[in-house]
């Protein structure tokens, strides 16, 4: 059931992660989505929203208010801004927020954030993981001609280092020797290997000189891979750092490996993620893998699931 007649702006600061969680959300809940990447002026660009008031001219861009939405979907920090200047201008306007956003609650009509962010209310939807872009049905997105095996595909996705991650050279090489150990002891795998926004150079000249010939590494340079992993591997491995990746691999329902980094410090909120996803059966740890388990569980569809809790919940107001 799509909300045909709602006209749907997706709010973000244009990251991939903010993208997917955003447009993932409106294209489960309609068809008429237009992308906003909300600009702040300083200081409003670095400051927490609710500290200072909310203008319509702290926005860089320019605001198409001839053609309004009835729904706003925000994610992240910088959207809240637009969020509540919106609803405070424009009342009938239901608006979204993905994530905590660390003001009142009462200032949007629906938060959807992740059990691990550990928030309730009466307008709060808890998800598992992040929600993304993936649909288990179509993948939504086009996959193009790539060439790289599509059978026995092993995926290893690499992070890099953030405020509760330590991501050491010592840490990438013992990572490829644990992927050597792999391949070697699998020899029909094909290794690919898929590097992010956050993987520094130092970790790709690692990968590049230790996989090179034993895997396909893709460190930036072309077309990504990345959709084209998610819709084809058989079995996946991911550094700890990145919930998004993790979450958007259980669409596929195949085994996924988490090669946990040390901490800088402990974190709560990733320790209940990852015991949550090994709970659910999705996730295992990668450490001294020889023989790969081909378990299986129900594809991870939180996007869908709760764009259809909003969706009933709207048509009743309505009614």
């Amino acid at each position: 059931m799509i909300l045909n007649n709602y006209k749907i702006w997706s709010l973000t600061d244009g990251s991939q992660g903010m993208r997917s969680q955003a447009n993932g959300l409106a294209m489960e809940l309609g068809s008429d989505i237009h992308e906003i990447k909300t600009e702040l002026l300083f200081p409003w660009s670095k400051l927490q929203p609710g500290i200072l008031p909310t203008f319509n001219w702290i926005f860089r861009n320019q605001i198409p208010e001839n053609k309004l939405p009835k729904i706003l979907i925000s994610c992240g920090r910088k959207s809240v801004y637009l969020s509540l200047y919106l609803k405070k201008k424009f009342k009938d306007i239901i608006n979204i927020h993905i994530q905590n956003p660390k003001i009142s609650f009462e200032k949007f009509n629906f938060i959807i954030a992740p059990n691990h962010d550990g928030i309730k209310g009466p307008n709060v939807i808890n998800s598992i993981g992040a929600l993304h872009q993936f649909n288990s049905e179509n993948n939504i997105l086009t996959i193009s001609n790539i060439n790289l095996p599509k059978n026995n595909l092993l995926s290893c996705f690499i992070g890099g280092e953030n405020q509760h991650y330590k991501f050491s050279e010592k840490e990438i090489n013992n990572l490829c020797n644990e992927l050597l150990t792999t391949v070697k002891a699998n020899p029909k795998l094909n290794l690919l290997v898929i590097t992010s926004r956050r993987t520094n150079n130092i970790t790709k000249r690692i990968l590049n000189k230790k996989l090179n010939g034993i895997a396909s590494i893709w460190t930036g340079e072309g077309e990504n891979p990345y959709f084209f992993a998610i819709k084809y591997s058989s079995f996946f491995v991911l550094t700890s750092d990145s919930t998004s990746m993790i979450s958007e691999s259980a669409i596929s329902g195949k085994p996924i490996y988490v090669y946990h980094l040390p901490y800088k410090r402990i974190s709560k909120r990733l320790q209940y993620f990852h015991n949550e996803f090994k709970n659910l059966n999705i996730t295992r740890d990668f450490n001294n893998i020889k023989k790969l388990d081909e378990w299986k569980y129900k594809p991870l569809n939180e996007t869908k699931r709760i764009a259809g809790i909003i969706k009933k919940r709207i048509i009743e107001e309505d009614l």
